[in-house]
């Protein structure tokens, strides 16, 4: 994202991010001595604790906040997540109170392998035929993919928000990689982590981004910028046939190409969905109100509010014009895969900026578009 500066008036009534301290914070005393020394954790902004991902004694001293119930930012393919052992129903408690999220609104559990699933699956489940989510599991973990399976009675209820089903990832980025084998070595069998911000807003794609969320509350595992960029795809395994809930970096399409195997949509599939993640239909909002808009309407727009045009940022594929000095345009790649590494990134610029509105160009009508178009529609609808 661009190194643009510029600052204006009219923001929507919403607090402002930053120094956001849970009411669960009893975990924060326990952090306080686990940094250790000052090549492991470095202050940002005098707000939070960084640990260098690069750094195996940061990755150790991460495992040990985790494995005595405390929060983590930790970093993944897709964005960084608010983290806490999955098997511990007073550390997820932190992690609702920390976003701000209604406690029956279930947490992804992330897992090192295929393995490490079985502790929290129904037992057998993962061996019936059709052995679609076992199938998933080996064909694209690690990976940006997370299986819905009913849940083993007993494990992990806070994380599951209580429900009979439970969500499932392997991630696979190294440094959470390394972190969930260390917790391993601990005795911790998952880890919960639903993005870390506050619920309802836009996703982290850096640390910087989780410590403008939770400041000095939360330490963070830096590893830069996560390179997917979006939340993984979510698949329904629960109801005998693979349901596509939310859609991500591994689409239907290479489902199919991978295992021959027909994804459904959800209006097409038999029976109730399990409540799932990020699948409300307002969600990853930024503070200024986001509009989708075709290319041809948003340079007529232009043309009208000429001069006056108020503080607008644009994403386009298409270039655009306008003799308004406060309506800032960026582009937006012409690639899926770029588009949606860049898309909460540039969200956050553009708040950052101080933009009230953000007009963003209709992505193509294509199966590879359509996880940063179902993103974008849900900002929009908040």
């Amino acid at each position: 994202v661009g190194e643009e500066k510029y600052t204006a008036t009219g923001h929507k009534q919403q607090p402002a991010r930053g120094h956001h301290n849970p009411s669960a914070s009893w975990y924060t005393k326990r952090i306080a001595g686990l940094c250790g020394a000052p090549d492991n954790c470095r202050p940002w902004d005098n707000t939070g604790m960084l640990l260098d991902a690069s750094n195996a004694s940061a990755i150790e001293r991460a495992a040990d906040i985790l494995a005595g119930g405390g929060l983590l930012g930790l970093p993944t393919e897709t964005v960084y997540g608010l983290a806490a052992r999955a098997d511990d129903d007073r550390a997820v408690a932190a992690i609702f109170a920390a976003k701000g999220r209604p406690a029956g609104h279930p947490l992804i559990v992330h897992v090192a392998d295929a393995a490490g699933a079985e502790p929290f699956v129904q037992e057998g489940f993962l061996q019936q035929l059709p052995d679609h989510s076992a199938a998933l599991m080996r064909a694209f973990w690690p990976g940006p993919l997370t299986v819905i399976v009913p849940r083993r009675e007993g494990v992990a209820n806070a994380a599951a928000g209580r429900h009979p089903t439970i969500g499932l990832r392997s991630p696979a980025h190294p440094a959470a990689q390394a972190v969930l084998r260390a917790l391993l070595q601990r005795g911790v069998p998952g880890l919960a982590a639903p993005s870390a911000n506050r619920f309802g807003s836009v996703s982290p794609t850096t640390a910087q981004h989780v410590l403008q969320e939770f400041g000095e509350a939360v330490p963070v595992l830096d590893a830069g910028a996560c390179p997917v960029g979006i939340e993984s795809t979510i698949i329904d395994c629960s109801r005998g046939v693979p349901v596509l809930l939310r859609p991500g970096a591994i689409t239907p399409e290479a489902i199919w190409q991978k295992l021959q195997v027909r994804v459904q949509s959800q209006a097409a599939a038999a029976g109730a969905a399990p409540q799932a993640p990020g699948t409300l239909s307002a969600h990853y909002a930024p503070r200024a109100s986001l509009r989708l808009m075709g290319a041809a309407d948003m340079q007529a727009a232009l043309d009208v509010l000429g001069k006056d045009a108020p503080a607008i940022g644009i994403w386009s594929r298409t270039p655009l014009r306008s003799p308004s000095a406060k309506v800032l345009v960026a582009r937006m790649p012409v690639d899926a895969a770029d588009a949606a590494r860049e898309l909460f990134a540039r969200l956050r610029a553009f708040d950052d900026q101080g933009v009230a509105l953000i007009w963003v160009e209709q992505p193509p009508a294509m199966p590879e578009w359509e996880a940063v178009a179902d993103r974008l529609r849900r900002a929009a609808a908040a």
